[in-house]
């Protein structure tokens, strides 16, 4: 799960402006005074069941035989008994290093991934997302719902919800201080609705010994692809990740 450490700073740079522009940034600092030491006030933690956080509002069983360690997990995530084992296309795995503070979580590989998640034209837009954050797939931890992608490229109905439960445990084992969920299907997994319905606040999770899991909800860089006004909204989802503006 490693990576070159050795970035391009100059073209990096380039890159965050190019998402600054396309998401309507035109100013270094707002005319309205923000208070940066004041606490954030999320939203109420969501319950959990073990190591497995879910919503208040429709808790879920502890997944049965899930193992509870990364590397198992790891290996069994894209082994014969994971729910897309019979799909057809390529396995690919999470990456990114195992105590990355910030996780990104999205439906499923993208139809020309091969080697990893979010590769061609997707992939670069993400990258320009991470770089206007001072992030790179380097100290970034990168996931999905499905380890495979789905024909019509939706996560099925019919297995919707042993992914999200499996989705829950992957980040219960992770525990990243902050997590992107990024689309309807990772902010369905994760939360129990809807990007339209999770955007504009933060959501915790609890996790065992005390950790806990910022997570904000946004549009997949797929959908921003298709509609650049959305950028915008974007970029707020970005900041408030962040910590730079409160939700």
């Amino acid at each position: 799960m490693g990576a070159d450490q050795n970035h391009d700073w100059a073209k990096l740079a380039a890159s965050a402006l190019e998402w600054w522009r396309d998401a309507g940034v035109d100013v270094l600092v707002g005319d309205a005074p923000f208070d940066w030491l004041a606490p954030v006030e999320p939203a109420a933690p969501l319950a959990f069941a073990g190591s497995l956080a879910a919503p208040a509002s429709a808790p879920a069983p502890e997944p049965a035989s899930l193992p509870d360690t990364r590397e198992a997990f790891a290996t069994w995530r894209l082994g014969d008994e994971a729910p897309e084992a019979r799909w057809g296309g390529v396995a690919i795995a999470a990456s990114g290093p195992q105590d990355a503070e910030l996780m990104v979580l999205v439906d499923c590989p993208e139809r020309d991934d091969r080697e990893t998640l979010l590769e061609g034209e997707t992939g670069r837009l993400f990258d320009r997302m991470l770089a206007a954050i001072g992030r790179s797939r380097a100290d970034t931890a990168l996931a999905s719902v499905c380890a495979r992608r789905p024909t019509t490229g939706r996560v099925p109905r019919d297995i919707a919800d042993r992914l999200g439960e499996i989705t829950r445990h992957h980040v219960a084992l992770a525990a990243p201080k902050r997590l992107l969920a990024m689309g309807d299907a990772a902010s369905r997994a994760l939360l129990a609705m809807s990007v339209a319905d999770a955007r504009g606040r933060t959501h915790m999770i609890n996790h065992k010994q005390g950790r806990i899991t910022h997570v904000v909800a946004t549009h997949h860089p797929r959908f921003l692809l298709d509609r650049p006004a959305a950028k915008a909204e974007t970029w707020k989802d970005l900041l408030m990740l962040t910590g730079e503006i409160a939700s």
